[in-house]
C-alpha cells in the first residue's frame, strides 16, 4: 500500500515538471528568461523526484527488515515445533528404530 502512494507521487512530481516545462516553452517570454525559469523547475523538480527516489529506498529497506524479521520469527517457530515432535516421539518411545 505504502509503495503504491510513493509511485504515485513519483508520478505526480514527474508530470507536473514535465506540464510545468511544456508551459514554460509556451509562455510568450524572450528565449534567455524562459531557459533560465526551466533550468530554475527542472532543478527544484529533481530535487523532488531525488527526494522520492530517497523515500522509496527508505520504505524497500524498511519493508525488507519487516521481512527479514518475520521469516526469522518464522524460522524459530519452525525449529521449536520440530524440537518438540522429537521430544514428544523419544518420550512416547516411538523414536527407538
Amino acid at each position: 500500500m505504502a509503495q503504491q502512494h510513493t509511485d504515485s507521487a513519483l508520478w505526480f512530481f514527474a508530470g507536473a515538471a514535465l506540464g510545468a516545462t511544456i508551459a514554460l516553452l509556451y509562455a510568450p517570454e524572450s528565449g534567455h528568461h524562459t531557459r533560465k525559469r526551466i533550468r530554475k523547475v527542472a532543478g527544484t523538480s529533481a530535487d523532488k523526484v531525488a527526494e522520492s527516489g530517497r523515500q522509496m529506498a527508505d520504505l524497500g529497506k524498511e519493508l525488507y527488515e519487516k521481512g527479514r524479521k518475520m521469516v526469522d520469527e518464522a524460522n524459530s517457530m519452525f525449529e521449536r515445533g520440530r524440537k518438540m515432535i522429537d521430544e514428544s516421539e523419544i518420550a512416547s518411545g516411538l523414536g527407538e528404530g
